[in-house]
């Protein structure tokens, strides 16, 4: 695999595992059908993966980092008495659903729908429609000062059909939490947050294997540039979208995922 196609990788999955867009489906489509680090061997693909979630984490953890330090420290010591500390423990309860579906069942939904692009084309065009709908008939008069343990946990059920390549995971999340009439910005924050646990979930169940280490040894390079670009790119990401959202709606992600899906099926079709 050349640097190129690690750069061209590294930030698709930078920029859509936060934009509402869909990082697996994107990472499906531009390496079968677009052929971008299409045939690599099993094991470099793995190290690539891990690399690509250890930036886009890396992302989240610089970006939000004194808020993350703040959950913590007065999670555990003022518990939900405190706003801060309160958000720790409704992360805690959104990442459990996820958490428990993504254990039992993520390999078989991998390897059931992974070929299935007319099924990820669909995904595409329905969710962004979902979301572009649920944005534009919530009001925004609630924020995450105001959040339940019960919209957290609603929320939290919704990330679990971000498995299905083409849904999104911060595309389901953000849009479950307007539905609950959390405004945009707030919405896409904890869609941020709640992203953490899951993806640190996932990176630390690959890296408890020893084998794992030794693939990561054979492919410093791939492991090094996957982890800086994702990490560049996602950090941008974050910035322009909570921006973005302070004064638009996500009718360009809706006809975005739309153009995508038509393409997709266009060359599988024809």
């Amino acid at each position: 695999m050349g640097i190129l196609e690690i750069i061209i990788l590294g930030i698709i999955q930078g920029i859509a595992e936060f934009l509402p867009i869909s990082s697996s489906a994107h990472l499906i489509i531009f390496r079968d059908l677009f052929g971008i680090g299409d045939g690599i061997h099993e094991n470099v693909a793995l190290c690539l993966d891990i690399a690509l979630h250890l930036g886009t984490l890396l992302a989240i953890g610089i970006y939000f980092f004194k808020d993350f330090i703040t959950m913590i420290r007065t999670g555990f010591t003022k518990g939900i008495k405190d706003k801060e500390g309160k958000m720790l423990w409704f992360l805690v309860i959104a990442t459990i659903p996820a958490a428990i579906v993504g254990v039992l069942f993520e390999d078989i939904i991998e390897k059931a729908i992974r070929t299935n692009y007319i099924l990820i084309a669909c995904a595409l065009a329905i969710m962004g429609i979902i979301i572009y709908l649920a944005d534009r008939r919530s009001k925004q008069t609630n924020n995450l000062e105001k959040m339940t343990w019960k919209q957290a946990l609603i929320i939290g059920c919704s990330q679990v059909f971000a498995l299905i390549p083409g849904f999104s995971r911060s595309g389901t999340t953000i849009a479950t939490a307007r539905t609950l009439k959390i405004n945009r910005e707030d919405a896409a924050k904890f869609s941020f947050f709640l992203s953490a646990p899951v993806v640190l979930g996932a990176v630390t169940l690959h890296l408890l294997k020893s084998e794992t280490w030794a693939i990561i040894g054979n492919n410093v390079m791939i492991f090094i540039v996957g982890i800086l670009v994702a990490f560049i790119a996602g950090l941008l990401c974050i910035e322009f979208l909570l921006k973005y959202l302070r004064k638009h709606d996500f009718k360009l992600f809706m006809w975005y995922r739309i153009l995508l899906a038509f393409i997709v099926l266009c060359m599988v079709i024809f």
